[in-house]
């Protein structure tokens, strides 16, 4: 007979067996996908491939460096419109939100966060590229900024609520007026949470399409300019892939290998600066 203690060990391993393989299978997916990435796209990166622009159809060679410096640019906009607006919306939620207008706000994000992206696509032709008379990449970044600026708010709130109440009434007790507790000991405290959320919503709107078709359009050639139409990874992507040519498929799966790279660099940069930041201080 099975005693209570063996039984209560029994499940305790099941759980965690449970457990890990739900792990595996969570992970499993982002692997295959790397994996898939790496054995179609690896074969098409060289030199050519980063430094030239794409060739003309039906032609070989090429690359897809307009849409590598787009997709930096449009995607740097976006973010330095957004992370700045959602980060101090966050704050205030969780520092000041507890009124009917922080509620709204509260409400008002978690719809936004569900809102398709073409419909931010469409709102912002007709809020910035009608009115303007042309695509831009302005517009484009403006688009991702609208998607990211929910994410990043919720994000932010939920990890400055995390910080224990003992770090604000330390800092009240030492006289620190309400706003200096917030910036300098609160969000401090919250940093490194508020940074992976800030990092979600780069990597969500880096491979956001549909809303840049209807704002950024995309350009074969080689644009610095925000006040132009720009090409990026995910248009590129976009338009090799759907087309005709075997060679467009292949610079497809490149441009989506180096899309994740991208991606999986700022990450992994962010993160290293955030933990320095702070076993330094």
């Amino acid at each position: 007979m099975i005693s209570g203690l063996t039984r209560r060990r029994l499940l305790s391993r099941i759980m965690t067996g449970v457990t890990v393989l739900c792990a595996i299978l969570a992970l499993a997916p982002l692997f295959a996908i790397f994996g898939d990435l790496v054995v179609r796209g690896a074969s098409s990166l060289n030199w050519d491939f980063f430094v030239k622009n794409p060739a003309a159809a039906g032609d070989t060679g090429g690359g897809v460096a307009n849409a590598i410096v787009g997709t930096l640019i449009i995607v740097g906009v976006g973010s330095a419109l957004g992370l700045p607006v959602g980060i101090g919306a966050g704050v205030y939620l969780a520092e000041y939100g507890g009124g009917r207008f922080g509620v709204t706000v509260r409400f008002l994000a978690d719809v936004l966060t569900g809102t398709p992206s073409v419909i931010v696509g469409v709102f912002v032709w007709m809020l910035v590229v009608r009115p303007m008379g042309h695509f831009s990449a302005l517009a484009g970044g403006i688009a991702l900024a609208i998607l990211m600026v929910p994410m990043v708010t919720r994000t932010t709130e939920e990890m400055v609520r995390l910080v224990p109440h003992s770090l604000r009434e330390a800092a009240l007790a030492l006289g620190f007026p309400r706003w200096r507790t917030t910036a300098q000991v609160m969000v401090r405290a919250a940093w490194p949470g508020i940074v992976t959320g800030a990092l979600v919503a780069v990597a969500r709107i880096a491979g956001e399409t549909a809303p840049l078709l209807f704002t950024a359009l995309g350009n074969l050639n080689f644009r610095t300019n925000v006040l132009q139409p720009m090409q990026t990874l995910s248009l590129q992507i976009y338009v090799f892939a759907t087309g005709p040519f075997e060679e467009w498929h292949r610079l497809a799966w490149g441009a989506a290998l180096v899309l994740m790279a991208i991606v999986l660099v700022f990450g992994l940069s962010a993160r290293f600066v955030t933990r320095t930041r702070f076993r330094d201080g």
